[in-house]
């Protein structure tokens, strides 16, 4: 679980506290990364594996029965799906505005164990109209989980480690794509038990496991470095200094304001990645939401369909791990994810063209592992460019509200009608994972010419808060990452 850390990232001056490290501080620091990657990090998959787990499973659910049971046709099954990202969107920012006066501690654990209640409820509809209002309040509570969850990590790690620990929570996703096949294969077993079908079961189990989750949570989500079980005080302390050096904001000592919000939506770096957030966001709930139902129409049986569905996901699992550890190896964000932006488009060009399933369903391992891989890496990228607190948390926030938008989309580019090659579909997707990799590689190009830039204009960024009192604090916490000394990630 642990990832030992390669290096420190140089963001400005260290403070008088910041003595120069020893190796006795290195293996102190080596030895509290460790506890605090097992006191955290399993938590956090845990949680994103659920609130991946718990919308997805409808895609499972249909293969089951759902929607012939109910009786919907294509377009109102599209509409059970889609209703859900539009209450997603809009709670992303005000709950990771929210996040520190809250506390995670409350926060997230309140979150996750009233979307289990609505999942176990959603096991109980019987109606077009029950379904779509309910999938419309979970998508409410599980919006703010994903971009809290990058959040809440960026103040427990440095920019260099966040992509993995990321990629370690986020491959819960893919997980819960294999996971979810394994699991709705043996529960659909249960069908008429109690009177209730099998895809009834499927919401039920699931969303009782979230809520008792969701309780434990209470007990084991610490808010800061401070709370973390386990940690001795020299641990504490020497987390909070490399947090310090590689992040002169950490400290929140700055407060909300809407300047803030204005500066994060108006940075062209951030706008680049939102762009590529969203065509990234459409093809991975596309996969994810209707993985199952494509490889059913290249001609599997229902039970064979939910066991295929597993590899793909699981491939997805070990790609997403694989290139986040290269990002933070390297502290390279935009070359990883131009790789797995290639890969994924190598599947879609195969599945296109192919003429046999087993060659068909062979490319959705290619387009689901680069597909899984790339928000990980994007999610550290938008974190680590934006400061301060703030701003990091509308950027973050704006990052994954472009993902879901780009989930609406996906919810109606999988018609049955056009399966099982889905030709229209296959070229926009792979269209859109050409733009990820070309965006990717302007946004770093932007990066390197705005870093060159500050250098060359420092005195003139500097000057307002010269011979003033505080005035190095005061232009960490007014420029943020526009500060000359803040090194953009590229």
């Amino acid at each position: 679980m642990s990832v030992e850390k390669e290096h420190h990232i140089e963001t400005g001056s260290p403070s008088p506290s910041l003595e120069k490290v020893t190796d006795a501080d290195d293996l102190l620091e080596k030895r509290a990364v460790r506890k605090l990657d097992w006191a955290i990090l399993p938590v956090m998959t845990m949680y994103y594996l659920l609130s991946f787990l718990d919308r997805s499973n409808i895609g499972n659910a249909r293969v089951a029965g759902l929607q012939a049971d109910l009786g919907l046709t294509d377009h109102q099954y599209q509409v059970c799906v889609t209703v859900l990202f539009v209450p997603y969107i809009f709670a992303e920012l005000p709950a990771n505005l929210l996040l520190r006066k809250i506390g995670p501690k409350i926060l997230m654990p309140t979150l996750l164990t009233i979307w289990g209640v609505i999942v176990t409820l959603q096991g109980l509809v019987t109606s077009y109209a029950g379904l779509v209002v309910i999938r419309a309040f979970l998508g409410l509570v599980e919006g703010p989980m994903f971009p809290g969850i990058v959040l809440y990590l960026s103040g427990f790690y440095t920019r260099a480690e966040l992509s993995l620990r990321v990629a370690i929570f986020f491959s819960a996703a893919s997980l819960s794509g294999a996971f979810s096949g394994l699991l709705a294969a043996a529960i659909q077993n249960m069908d008429g038990i109690g009177g209730k079908a099998g895809w009834c079961w499927i919401f039920i189990l699931e969303g009782i496991f979230s809520t008792l989750v969701g309780l434990t949570g209470f007990f084991i989500t610490p808010s800061t470095p401070a709370e973390v079980i386990g940690l001795t005080d020299d641990e504490k302390a020497i987390l909070v200094r490399r947090l310090e050096k590689d992040r002169p904001t950490i400290v929140p000592i700055d407060t909300f304001s809407f300047k803030e919000v204005f500066r994060s939506i108006t940075s062209p770096h951030v706008i680049i990645v939102f762009i590529v957030f969203y065509m990234c966001g459409t093809t991975l709930y596309g996969l994810g939401l209707f993985l199952p139902s494509i490889v059913k129409q290249l001609g599997f049986s229902t039970i064979k369909t939910q066991l295929l569905s597993v590899g793909p996901f699981a491939a997805g699992f070990f790609v997403t791990l694989s290139s986040a550890f290269l990002s933070d190896r390297y502290n390279s964000r935009a070359l990883p994810t131009i790789a797995v932006a290639t890969l994924a488009l190598i599947g879609f060009a195969i599945f296109l063209r192919a003429e046999g399933k087993y060659v068909s369903y062979g490319a959705l391992f290619l387009a689901t592992s680069g597909i899984y891989a790339t928000p990980p890496v994007l999610s550290a990228w938008m974190s680590n460019n934006s400061e301060p607190y703030y701003r990091r948390a509308t950027s973050i926030a704006v990052g994954f509200i472009a993902t879901n938008s780009g989930g609406i989309t996906s919810t109606w580019m999988y018609p049955t009608s056009q399966g099982p090659r889905f030709t229209r579909t296959t070229i926009i997707n792979l269209v859109f994972a050409a733009f990820i990799a070309v965006g990717s590689a302007g946004n770093a190009l932007l990066l390197t010419w705005m870093n060159k830039r500050k250098v060359q204009q420092r005195e003139a960024l500097l000057a307002p808060y010269q011979n003033i009192p505080d005035g190095d604090t005061k232009a960490w916490i007014e420029l943020g990452d526009r500060h000359p000394d803040f090194r953009y990630t590229i």
